[in-house]
């Protein structure tokens, strides 16, 4: 993360330049001095241009688009793309033959040898050795270089090696720029590269620009980063790319995870305390009339506790004028749905409006057949929009949302479209809240922009803390473990090859047969063809549309068979939930589009093909569909011989707590994703800090963090000039006026 248009570090304003350069306490304390008795009447000066802004000179045309496929523009992007990990240099003696290698050598001769060809520039060969063995190494068009590595000079090289003790050279560098001992090869930076251009070329450009890393903007307040005992940046990034020892680098990469951290979670509580600021929401403190009647008459089944404690949470919040932003997280099957629907139910009984917004047009659909079930005989106008809603239907609803005659609606992102309006929004639910945008999300809570609802958001998956705070930090939380009592586990059975899942077909034909339902599911939806865009498929993966006609002719013949995936028309994809849900189709044949949100008591059976292709989370989610009802499910994983010795997979088969399984899943994945808007720009992401490993590092940002802007939210004061801009630059945050 390099501030955008920063520079030097050392700033003319001296009390700031103390702040920066981690003078101290005694330069903190001028510079708040400074602000007290001159309120900072002399101009803010900022660091001047710099290195880092030159442009990125690539070795070759080739290099180039390599260059820009990494994103890599100028020189302090350059500086900024940390190596993933570093690797042992390849021996002279250990060398094979046609062999891609890296050595660290120290050149013993060099010359020049000129060519026949006309026009070519001469050979230059040099005799290298490390403390294996001795090679001739040869460069092309470069005979500069006999001047440039005279002998004693060490150099690290990569090339392939001939097998007869000669090696072609494709880059070089001088290991004194780079760290490394011809003597003893060293651990080497290895840097993600790409197409056009290679970890080591990638090493010789950072070498060139080292001089550079003196021009890096050190964004900590110097007090902060003495508490802290951090190195500077300039340090910790010329540790991470030319380390002497492993130890300096673990520090370096712990205080660029700091920042990482530490910018993200500022962004957090700066929306917090801007939210606490807010005004204006409308307030449901008027006795519970209709949501009592209907959580004591209508609902078909006892509230768990975590419900009820939930709902009395929401009640509370709801009643306040300050906008409540919550998220609630539950396990598969623990009632979010029902809470939800409260919600909404307060502002309908305030006379004011509720919407609830889902991904996707299936996920809708089964809310709002879910919603009309849960109300019973209650008369609530309730009303579906989604982008296949007919047009006469579509201008009937926005009609009714603007003059607030409906005072319920269930939709797809067509609820934010440029004109839907609202009478009087008061409460927002945003279903798999994570697969909206940012600006998605907020679309919906601008409807009202004088007066902002109320907003519940919704994830099926659990999130272990240190991922909520991760991710989430701005938002308070809600957990539903429990599920409705009655409710046995699911059994989950790993299948690894044909003949295991022979016998797992055998057990699902037996629960069809007691008159119970099932799923297939699919990791695609067809087969891709030859030639087709995505190209040739992977050998083995099951599609859903060909899984369908093999079942229909082999195992489950006799059955009645439908098919759903996110490709279907919309009017199809009703008329396959239709059948299944009314039990006229036995087995449902689908993709991941069931993940959430589909419930169908009777079905008991779960069939997941080339389940090693799906996460932890993910799984656990599809096989919350089956046991829905008063019999218990079962779960088959199936997958190619030696799947069943998957750590996810066994995870799975002994665990059925949503919130241990998260726990597992980030130890197995870890999060590569913090502050991302996904379909709606920025995102971004941890490059350097690594969860859970972290989390001690995230407690500390988090802490600095809300120090930070309990003090100075909005970023003002001096020390804090420099931080504004790297939050900027790393996260799109408006910079403070």
């Amino acid at each position: 993360m390099i501030p955008r248009d920063m520079a030097a570090p050392a700033l003319q304003d001296p009390a700031r330049a103390g702040a920066q350069t981690g003078a101290g306490p005694l330069a903190f304390a001028s510079t708040r001095a400074l602000e007290r008795e001159e309120m900072l009447d002399a101009p803010l000066r900022w660091p001047a241009a710099s290195r880092l802004r030159a442009p990125l000179r690539a070795p070759s045309k080739r290099a180039a688009g390599g260059l820009a496929t990494l994103g890599l523009a100028s020189v302090g992007d350059l500086l900024e793309h940390l190596p993933a990990d570093s690797r042992a240099a390849s021996t002279v003696a250990g060398l094979g033959r046609d062999e891609q290698a890296t050595v660290s050598v120290e050149v013993r001769t060099i010359s020049a040898r000129p060519v026949r060809r006309r026009g070519m520039r001469p050979l230059v060969q040099a005799t290298v050795f490390d403390a294996t063995a001795t090679m001739r190494a040869t460069f092309f068009n470069q005979p500069w270089l006999v001047a440039r590595y005279p002998p004693g000079t060490r150099l690290l090289l990569h090339g392939k090696a001939d097998g007869r003790g000669g090696f072609r050279v494709s880059h070089h560098a001088l290991a004194a720029e780079i760290g490394t001992d011809a003597q003893a090869p060293h651990e080497v930076a290895h840097y993600p590269a790409s197409e056009g251009i290679t970890s080591t070329q990638i090493l010789a450009l950072v070498a060139e620009a080292r001089d550079a890393l003196a021009d890096v903007t050190e964004p900590l307040p110097g007090l902060m980063r003495a508490q802290e005992r951090l190195p500077t940046r300039t340090d910790a990034l010329t540790a991470m790319h030319f380390p002497r020892e492993a130890e300096e680098r673990a520090d370096a990469r712990e205080r660029l995870a700091f920042d990482e951290l530490l910018l993200a979670q500022l962004v957090f509580m700066r929306r917090r305390a801007a939210r606490e600021e807010l005004r204006g929401a409308p307030v449901l403190d008027e006795p519970a009339e209709l949501t009592a009647r209907w959580l004591e008459q209508e609902l078909p089944f006892e509230l768990t506790p975590d419900q009820r404690d939930a709902i009395a949470l929401l009640g509370e919040e709801l009643a306040r004028e300050r906008p409540m932003e919550r998220l609630l997280m539950g396990e598969v099957g623990s009632g979010k749905t029902v809470v939800a629907l409260y919600a909404m139910l307060r502002a309908v009984e305030h006379g004011r409006q509720a919407a609830l917004m889902a991904p996707t047009e299936t996920l809708a659909e089964q809310h709002f057949a879910t919603i009309q079930r849960l109300l019973g005989s209650e008369p609530v106008a309730l009303a579906l929009l989604t982008g296949s809603t007919p047009a006469a239907r579509r201008g009937d609803v926005l009609g009714k949302l603007a003059s607030g005659e409906l005072s319920l609606v269930v939709g797809t992102h067509a609820l934010i479209e440029p004109d839907v309006a609202f009478a009087d929004l008061a409460v927002a639910v945003i279903d798999e809240q994570h697969r909206f945008g940012v600006r998605q999300r907020a679309a919906l809570q601008q409807r009202t922009p004088e007066r902002p609802p109320h907003t519940l958001h919704m994830t099926a998956t659990p999130i272990p803390r240190t991922l909520a705070l991760a991710r989430y930090g701005d938002l308070d939380t809600i957990a539903l473990r429990e599920r409705p009592a009655g409710r046995p586990p699911v059994e989950t059975v790993l299948v690894g090859g044909e003949a295991a899942r022979a016998d797992a077909y055998q057990r699902l034909r037996a629960e069809l047969a007691r008159g119970r339902q099932a799923f297939v599911v699919c990791p695609l939806i067809e087969e891709a063809q030859e030639g087709e865009a995505g190209g040739v498929p992977e050998p083995g993966l099951r599609a859903a549309t060909a899984e369908l006609e093999r079942l229909r002719g082999g195992e489950l013949g006799g059955f009645e068979l439908a098919l759903l995936h996110g490709g279907m028309r919309a009017r199809d994809k009703q008329q396959a939930m239709a059948a299944f849900a009314a039990g006229t189709a036995q087995v449902l044949v689908a993709t991941t589009v069931i993940e959430v949100g589909i419930d169908v008591p009777n079905a008991t059976v779960m069939l997941i093909e080339n389940a090693e292709r799906f996460g932890i989370s993910q799984l656990h989610q599809l096989r919350g569909r089956v046991g829905r009802g008063g019999h218990r499910g079962v779960c088959f994983l199936a997958g190619p011989e030696g799947s069943a010795g998957s750590a996810r997979l066994r995870a799975l088969a002994e665990n059925d707590d949503g919130f241990a399984l998260a726990e597992v899943d980030l130890r197995l994945r870890k999060e590569g994703e913090l502050l991302g808007t996904r379909q709606s720009g920025a995102a971004g992401e941890l490059k350097v800090a690594r969860l859970p490993d972290d989390e001690h590092l995230l407690a500390r940002a988090r802490s600095c963090a809300e120090g930070i802007v309990g003090a100075d939210a909005g970023l003002r004061a001096p020390e804090h000039a420099l931080l504004a801009e790297a939050l900027h630059a790393a996260a799109s945050e408006p910079i403070p006026g």
